[in-house]
């Protein structure tokens, strides 16, 4: 995609502290919740939104870097960053408010090179020694705000994906891979979360999906701030050690646990009388 990024108008919508349904926000997973896994979103999902923000805030919150969500979620030369309120990209490391950024945090600066190459060797290491039925290339992809491990490799087309997704549910690849982590390094303070099809998020502990409510909270203190007292959040991965579990699990959050693009939006419209 070349040139500049067209922007949603957002005064199409009401002001945050003006939306209908007041002091609410509905957060969303991205893979397996708005999109299927690390494919576009449908023209209905997103139309479907469009509709939802006109009567409360929305989000998504997906452990992904921006780049990746601007591919699934963007559309057509369509900024991503416009077509949501909150825009949450790796757990909310990297974070935009009405499209504009927010402070951000970053993996090496907080675990240091020496650490991190260690893990990093490790993983190749592991990896190396694994016999899958293919592997493809990107195994280590470094972030801002986390490392994503993938034993297949970032590489793998969507139908080697959809195999492997197969393969690990038998063989318990990735689980067996985050124990052995936990194992070698149990004093780095790391959080092993198993997601999508083919990897797993490596992040410091509480840097899970949980870390972008500071933002939501943040409002509050804003002039004029909205104080959200209810917190929506659809996603798939909601079981223990799945990406969606802590903040499916929070105290502040209510949790909707959703199997499909399509789910999300049959909950949607019934929620919201969409």
């Amino acid at each position: 995609m070349s040139g500049p990024l067209a922007e949603v108008d957002t005064n199409a919508f009401p002001p945050l502290e003006k939306r209908p349904i007041a002091n609410t926000i509905c957060l969303f997973d991205v893979d397996g919740t708005l999109t299927p896994a690390r494919r576009d979103a449908s023209v209905e999902m997103l139309a479907l939104l469009s509709q939802l923000r006109s009567k409360c805030a929305i989000g998504y919150v997906g452990g992904s870097d921006l780049v990746k969500q601007q591919e699934q979620l963007g559309g057509p030369g369509i900024s991503v960053t416009s077509l949501f309120d909150f825009c949450f990209a790796e757990n909310g490391l990297t974070a935009f408010r009405l499209g504009e950024p927010l402070a951000s945090q970053s993996f090496i600066t907080w675990l240091g090179e020496e650490k991190y190459q260690r893990l990093a060797n490790f993983c190749l290491r592991y990896i190396a020694d694994l016999k899958l039925p293919v592997k493809r290339g990107t195994f280590v992809e470094f972030r801002n705000g986390m490392v994503n491990i993938s034993p297949v490799g970032r590489n793998a087309s969507v139908q080697e994906r959809h195999d492997y997704e197969a393969y690990d549910k038998i063989h318990g690849i990735r689980t067996a891979f985050v124990e052995a982590l936990k194992k070698e390094f149990p004093d780095f303070g790391l959080t092993y979360s198993i997601g999508g099809q083919i990897s797993f998020d490596v992040f410091p502990h509480g840097w899970d999906k949980t870390y972008c409510l500071q933002h939501i909270e943040a409002e509050s203190k804003r002039p004029g701030g909205v104080t959200y007292k209810t917190i929506h959040f659809f996603g798939d991965k909601t079981y223990k050690g799945g990406n969606d579990y802590e903040i499916y699990t929070d105290s502040r959050v209510i949790g909707h646990a959703v199997e499909s693009p399509d789910d999300t939006m049959r909950e949607l419209k019934k929620l919201f009388d969409l």
